[in-house]
């Protein structure tokens, strides 16, 4: 190897070490046929070695060849296996209906799972992968990603850790859905396999995920999940302790613990198919640890040599498991050295010849091709899955009698009319789960879960540990194995805490899987400001920013407790229709919102409205809507406030208002808004939010671009701040009074039109 030391084409010199070690080999007297046992303790024939080495060889000369063609310029990928090809001995052992979230480097494990589907051409698959070929299977050009429909194995990007969550939530879903018969499209005893590396097992995501499986078996509940570290030591340039990922999770509570060799096929297979048996019969968290090298660097484009001597490369280079594999495999008599050669070449040149097919395919050309599958939108679909209505028999069943069916009852505040709300859609959908923090028995803080538990029992209304990454986990996990979840997070800011999990893993799956995988939810949250007596960026927070870059993400927020029923209802059947990700945001401070203009005028109470209506996705609401004078722009808390200013205005200064509440912040219906600016000439938007990063700014942008100079505009918007306590929140939040000077400045000195008619209310999607 010395010859080759300083030879920075690290890919080149494994391959040229790998020629010469098998050169060297000598063949040993026995010979053993496909079916003779190779290993007493676990049953492993010759037939299962030859293959597990094989697809170590498919991997490695896809790696290679991968940085020859970004050489070319006609791969855009190097991220490579190179030294974890062990893992095939996980793709052996396991089924490939066991649903597998998979890190970058499982290569050897893809390549074993596609075995078991014989219709699955894995190296032209992965070599159009490399490519950003339309024709890849998995993602349609639009990342490379290990990922399979028929071999159940969702797509997984560059993530750091974010995958296992959901892991964690898949496998808490399959006892569940044998418990109420929902359709996993697995058999009733499958596992998860989750991977992933030394360095990510200390991410804070992954402690999220071992806490919560092992809280969950720790209870006594089951499990079903193996989660894989291969420990290379190494996390792109940072070393690992040898001993920390053992000394870290072997005792852990709840969770069993297995090790092995991942550069030794038996000893590999061994481990595994024990880790594997013991997940599968006892339905409890495994922790396998196998010990890998890893080769080539971190990418293609990692320079190794700033972080690694040359006799460190050397040493990791002389680990390289194909070498333990061909001595193993001619020693066993499986194969001879020229048998392995002859393996080996054969499966560069099938590599080749699909990198050079890949290199001649379509690549994506169009921005609709790109984003064709990420958000699907199917309306007609959608208005008749709502107008799908539960028999009246069950829903009496459910509400106690005809007299407390919802629709019959009275004007009732939000959170009341969400409670019931959200029985008729668990009642409609059986496959419908309602998880968070506090939310059985207590009801959640604001009690607006209150009875769910009762009528629909634990399996169905549950309460989770104190973590917002858990929660949405176990949402992800539950939605791509059938389910249809409503995770609650119990306030705004505390989606903060666990954004990744909507915008790198939920929203992100039917973009990377070409829309073969779905993991449809309706998050609910309680949010936003106007709090009396609370302060911070908690109890008050006013910021959905973090929700608005989210690519697919739908943002809805209703203003009043009959719109939340309707809206809930339109998420809940695109989640179930079109596979969409939808935060439901619920207004805090509107919860038991009684009145509006005065004590006890009842004015913002509502009827429950009647089973089978809507509000589709888009439509806003116009209040007074013939006021020519100015448009005032809003949502949540910004309507009842706008209204009230809208009656000020009108009776002490003439000016007359349509107050529009827009519903729907994400995506915001444009044309819409730019109507309804357009016909008064004059636009306030109120948004309680901030002034930086608000849904006030990308209402502007929409005004400019589809209005130009037309339209005149104001804001009310949030300081740029935190929120104090008590009535110093008021300084920094929008107030009644904020909304009528703004208006009255925009008019200037234009005639009030002198309209006197009480508002009144219509419904556009523009």
């Amino acid at each position: 190897m010395s010859k080759q030391r300083f030879n920075l084409n690290r890919a080149q010199v494994v391959d040229g070490n790998f020629v010469d070690f098998v050169r060297g080999l000598v063949a040993r007297g026995v010979v053993r046929g496909g079916g003779d046992v190779v290993d007493d303790a676990t049953g492993l024939t010759a037939g299962d070695l030859r293959e597990l080495f094989e697809s170590q060889v498919v991997v490695r000369h896809q790696d290679i060849e991968a940085r020859l063609m970004r050489a070319r310029d006609e791969g855009f990928y190097t991220i490579g296996s190179a030294g974890h090809e062990g893992n095939a001995v996980v793709g052996r052992v396991t089924r490939h209906t066991d649903i597998a979230f998979v890190h970058y480097r499982s290569g050897g494990f893809m390549a074993e799972r596609s075995r078991k589907v014989p219709a699955i051409d894995f190296v032209r698959d992965t070599m159009l992968s490399f490519a950003a070929s339309t024709e890849d299977p998995i993602s349609g050009g639009r990342h490379k990603v290990w990922g399979s429909k028929p071999l159940f194995v969702p797509p997984q990007t560059s993530t750091i850790a974010s995958h296992l969550p959901k892991a964690v939530g898949a496998a808490m879903a399959i006892p569940r859905a044998v418990r109420l018969g929902v359709d996993t499209g697995m058999p009733r005893d499958a596992i998860v396999v989750c991977s992933f590396g030394d360095a990510s097992a200390n991410h804070a995501t992954a402690q999220t995920a071992f806490n919560a499986a092992s809280n969950a078996a720790y209870r006594h509940l089951p499990v079903p999940l193996l989660f894989v570290c291969e420990d290379n030591g190494i996390g792109i340039s940072v070393k690992t302790p040898s001993t920390w990922i053992e000394a870290s999770m072997r005792n852990r509570p709840g969770l069993e613990y297995f090790q092995g060799d991942g550069l030794d096929l038996i000893d590999a297979y061994r481990a595994t198919k024990l880790a594997v048996e013991t997940c599968r019969a006892e339905r409890v968290p495994v922790f396998l640890h196998l010990r890998t090298v890893r080769l080539l660097g971190h990418a293609g484009s990692d320079a190794e040599t700033e972080y690694h001597s040359w006799a460190e490369i050397e040493a990791n280079e002389a680990r390289d498991p194909l070498l333990a594999s061909a001595k193993l495999v001619v020693d066993l008599g499986v194969m001879k050295p020229a048998e392995v050669l002859e393996m080996y070449e054969g499966v560069r040149s099938r590599v080749a010849d699909a990198s050079r097919y890949a290199a001649t395919t379509r690549k994506i050309d169009s921005i609709a091709e790109v984003v064709s599958a990420l958000a699907p939108d199917s309306p007609d679909d959608v208005l008749k899955e709502v107008g799908r209505i539960v028999s009246r028999e069950k829903r009496v069943e459910v509400f106690g009698d005809e007299e407390h069916l919802p629709e019959n009852g009275p004007a009732r505040h939000m959170a009341a009319l969400i409670n019931q709300g959200l029985h008729d859609l668990l009642l409609k959908y059986p496959e419908a789960t309602l998880f968070g923090e506090d939310v059985a028995k207590k009801g959640g803080v604001y009690h607006v879960t209150t009875g769910l538990v009762k009528k629909f029992g634990l399996a169905r209304v549950y309460n989770t540990i104190l973590d917002e990454t858990t929660i949405l986990g176990l949402a992800i996990g539950a939605g791509q194995v059938g389910f249809l979840p409503i995770p609650e997070i119990q306030y705004l800011a505390y989606y903060h805490n666990a954004q990744d999990q909507i915008r790198g893993e939920a929203c992100s799956l039917q973009f990377f899987s070409n829309d073969q995988f779905r993991n449809g939810m309706v998050m609910r949250v309680a949010g936003w400001a106007y709090q009396k007596g609370f302060g911070g960026h908690f109890h008050n927070d006013n910021s959905i920013a973090a929700l608005r870059d989210v690519p697919g993400l739908v943002v809805a927020c209703p203003s009043r407790g009959d719109d939340a029923v309707k809206m809930m209802r339109t998420c809940m059947a695109m989640a179930r229709v079109d596979g969409r990700v939808s935060a439901f945001i619920e207004p805090i401070a509107l919860y038991m919102t009684k009145d509006l203009y005065e004590p006890k005028d009842q004015a913002w109470s509502f009827g429950y409205p009647a089973p089978g209506e809507s509000i589709a996705l888009g439509e806003g609401a116009v209040y007074h809507d013939d006021a020519g004078d100015v448009t005032i722009l809003t949502f949540a808390n910004g309507v009842c406030m706008s209204l009230r200013a809208a009656k000020e205005l009108r009776e002490a200064h003439g000016i007359c208002a349509r107050v529009v509440d827009l519903r729907w912040l994400c995506p915001l219906n444009e044309v819409f808004i730019a109507e309804q600016a357009v016909a008064s000439g004059r636009a306030v938007i109120v948004d309680e939010g901030r002034r930086t990063g608000g849904v006030g700014e990308a209402i502007l942008a929409v005004l400019q671009e589809r209005c130009g100079g037309n339209v005149s505009v104001r804001r009310v918007v949030g300081v740029d701040s935190y929120i104090p306590l008590g009535g110093a929140a008021n300084l920094v939040l929008p107030q009644d009074r904020d909304v009528v000077v703004a208006c009255r400045e925009i008019m200037g000195g234009a005639k009030p039109s002198g309209n006197k008619k009480r508002p009144t209310r219509t419904a556009s999607r523009g």
